[in-house]
C-alpha cells in the first residue's frame, strides 16, 4: 500500500538523491551536492520556500515532489507550483505520481486560498508530458521562459 504524505526533514537524504537522480536523467546534469543538500534543507526549515511530500511504500520512500507558491492577482489566492517531481524507476507506471498529484489536488479543492495547480515539464520529458495530460492538467496555456543565472 502507498501512504503519501508531508516530508520530514529525516527524508531530507533520500530527496536529495532522487533529485541528483532526476537531474540526470531529464536533462543530463549533475548537481553539485552540497548546494542541493543546502538547497533541500532550506524548504524543511523556511516552510514559505515549499514542502516536499513524499509517497512511502514498505515504510521506504519511492516517490517525491516539491510544492511552491504562486500568489495570482488575478485569482486573489495561490496556485501551487510542482517541482522536483521523481518516481523510483521501479515503481514508474504504477500510479505513484498520480497519487502525488491526488493527494495535492485534493488540498488545493479545500482550501478555498488555493486556486489551482501549476507545473513545469523539460520539452523533452515526453514520458511525463503523457502523465500529466492522463490527469487531464492542460499544457496548452502557457509557455513559461526563463533565464537563469549562470
Amino acid at each position: 500500500m502507498i501512504k503519501i504524505r508531508e516530508a520530514l526533514l529525516a527524508d531530507a537524504p533520500s530527496i536529495v538523491d532522487f533529485q541528483i537522480a532526476m537531474a540526470k536523467e531529464t536533462e543530463g546534469l549533475d548537481l553539485e551536492s552540497l548546494i542541493l543538500v543546502e538547497g533541500v534543507a532550506k524548504v524543511f526549515l523556511d516552510p514559505s520556500k515549499g514542502k516536499y511530500f513524499v509517497a512511502e511504500k514498505n515504510g521506504k520512500i519511492i516517490g517525491c515532489l516539491l510544492t511552491t507558491f504562486e500568489w495570482s492577482d488575478w485569482r486573489n489566492g495561490i496556485v501551487l507550483w510542482i517541482q522536483s517531481v521523481y518516481v523510483n524507476p521501479d515503481q514508474r507506471g504504477k500510479g505513484i505520481y498520480s497519487q502525488l498529484y491526488a493527494y495535492i489536488k485534493e488540498q488545493v479543492k479545500n482550501d478555498s486560498h488555493m486556486k489551482g495547480i501549476r507545473l513545469y515539464v523539460d520539452k523533452s520529458n515526453t514520458a511525463a508530458q503523457k502523465v500529466y495530460e492522463h490527469l487531464h492538467m492542460d499544457g496548452n496555456h502557457y509557455k513559461v521562459y526563463e533565464w537563469m543565472k549562470d
